[in-house]
């Protein structure tokens, strides 16, 4: 199945200046976005009150929400347990717990707790609070500087894997095109601040196992073309190749793409931000792929020589006549 012609030969290197200037100016433009604006953490990040309700009856974790949204409570995160007789309903922490005031602690938690039970009893009076927790904001921290950890790992484990399997400058564009990818979806999540959490974390590292995946397959296209050609030069293989794979690309991002609006319309509010930022990541991962990775290999001086096999010089061959 090929949306794009096979062999069609568009000039995707002619456009290079454009196309990685403008992924400076959208890295440029992310970092300073998440400097000055910074994220909107959710509770996974910044602590707050968990309450476990367990129910007689089936419920829906909607009818909920609403309830609990009409009692004045602020922001509440309702997630169904293990069925459809129990939810955990996470709440925000106030400022005054944030400063370490006198709203703080079990204390605290305890009356939060029965403010929601409360809430929802109004609309569901079979709702009986199961447990309850508190944590608090240090955990968050612990959890973003893991979050931090995790995405640079993932992205150097990367680098050393197509490093291993093509040539350093292969990898080098791959570490590039990855930084640009996350940037630029974190930029997003920055300047629209939604809310980010855990989910959104979980589908950050999501994109850069996907990205990296339409690069490899470029990259693979990359190399079967310089071993066959003879005297085609770097740039008419790069452009072969991204022609050559591009039904691929987009076929694949389309369906992805298609999925996660899926999950985004029918999947509930639970999962909205693990399908936006999936999306997001789908479009920056696709285009870079196509108008950014080559580029930088191109940049970097990628020839047939780095790729062909290496043979180890035989002494008794070199005095042969």
């Amino acid at each position: 199945m090929e949306i794009f012609n096979h062999n069609a030969n568009f000039n995707f290197l002619g456009l290079r200046r454009f196309s990685i200037g403008l992924a400076a100016l959208l890295i440029v433009a992310s970092v300073a976005l998440i400097g000055a604006k910074g994220f909107n953490y959710g509770q996974d990040f910044l602590g707050g009150v968990s309450v476990s309700v367990a129910f007689q009856n089936p419920v829906d974790t909607n009818d909920v929400r609403d309830a609990l949204e009409k009692s004045g409570v602020e922001n509440p995160l309702v997630q169904a347990v293990g069925g459809s007789r129990e939810v955990a309903v996470r709440l925000l922490p106030k400022d005054d717990a944030k400063n370490g005031g006198a709203a703080t602690g079990d204390e605290a938690a305890s009356r939060v707790a029965k403010d929601v039970v409360k809430a929802i009893q109004a609309v569901r009076p079979d709702a009986s609070m199961k447990s309850y927790s508190f944590v608090g904001p240090q955990v968050g921290e612990e959890l973003r500087s893991d979050g931090i950890v995790a995405v640079i790992f993932v992205i150097v484990g990367i680098m050393g894997y197509l490093w291993i399997r093509f040539e350093k400058r292969f990898a080098i564009a791959a570490l590039l095109t990855e930084i640009h990818d996350v940037l630029v979806t974190l930029g997003i999540f920055a300047l629209t601040q939604r809310e980010f959490d855990l989910t959104v974390l979980a589908s950050v590292l999501a994109v850069v196992g996907y990205s990296i995946n339409d690069k490899v397959v470029v990259f693979d296209r990359v190399r079967e073309l310089f071993r066959s050609s003879r005297n085609a030069t770097p740039e008419e293989v790069l452009n072969r190749s991204i022609n050559s794979t591009l039904s691929r690309t987009i076929i694949t991002s389309l369906f992805t793409g298609i999925t996660m609006a899926a999950l985004y319309f029918i999947g509930g509010p639970v999962v909205h931000n693990f399908a936006i930022t999936m999306l997001i990541g789908i479009l920056v991962g696709t285009l870079s792929s196509i108008f950014v990775a080559s580029p930088i290999l191109l940049w970097l001086g990628v020839s047939k020589q780095d790729l062909m096999p290496r043979t180890k010089e035989d002494p008794e061959l070199s005095r042969r006549p």
